[in-house]
């Protein structure tokens, strides 16, 4: 992807990032000045690592790129795999859900609608090299390249359990919930600093924990034709 923008030149790269890249950081909220070289995971690293590529290109070929780290996505169209999307499966199935860290975990939930208006506003907002930027003092998130780095996320972290149960309620069933150990890799938290974000991008989301959920609830029913007396 980085060389088609070094060969075919744009105007604009806009790139998917992840709330991963935090790592071992204990600051909360997540903000983009604090520093991400301790990811806990190989994914973090990747997702690191394509931030460091990306800011080489935007110095060595001038192409104005922006990072958006998403926190916790979810809605319809999610990914099967992602945990809100299997728990509602082995929910209604009657099948045990396996719930990490003995159920205390907080996530900053974001519905993907809020996500995509995020999008939207940052492809509008071509970065400019910050002529403020001092190497000595360096700011993580921009760069004397035309390069920016900003969160995505609701700002108002849910604690997995209370997911959970507000999940139940609109499927109208009890989980059995199996209570597991901290995953390697894993964090207990995440809480997107979205201040950046709504200064520069407008990013407003607006989408709280119960309307997401009866939206995804919604959509999932219709289109596994779930019957609703389930």
């Amino acid at each position: 992807m980085l060389e088609a923008c070094r060969n075919y030149p744009v105007k604009h790269l806009v790139f998917a990032r992840s709330s991963s890249v935090y790592g071992l950081n204990r600051k909360i909220p997540f903000s983009t000045d604090q520093t991400t070289s301790h990811p806990v995971s190989l994914y973090a690293a990747t997702k690191k690592s394509n931030e460091l590529m990306t800011h080489t290109y935007s110095h060595l070929f001038n192409i104005p790129s922006t990072g958006l780290r998403f926190f916790t996505v979810y809605g319809p169209w999610g990914r099967p795999d992602m945990a809100y999307f299997s728990f509602t499966r082995d929910i209604l199935e009657g099948k045990e859900i396996k719930v990490f860290n003995a159920g205390k975990m907080l996530r900053d939930f974001t519905y993907i609608d809020d996500i995509v208006n995020g999008i939207q506003n940052a492809m509008f907002k071509i970065p400019d090299s910050n002529p403020a930027w001092d190497a000595d003092r360096a700011d993580p998130a921009s760069s004397s390249a035309p390069f920016r780095i900003y969160n995505l996320g609701h700002h108002q972290p849910v604690k997995l359990l209370d997911f959970i149960s507000t999940l139940e309620t609109l499927l109208g069933k009890k989980a059995k919930v199996r209570l597991m150990p901290m995953q390697p890799g894993d964090v207990e938290q995440t809480f997107a600093d979205i201040d950046e974000a709504s200064r520069d991008l407008g990013f407003n989301p607006t989408t709280d924990i119960q309307q997401g959920l009866e939206m995804f609830v919604e959509w999932y029913k219709k289109y596994y034709k779930v019957d609703s007396g389930q």
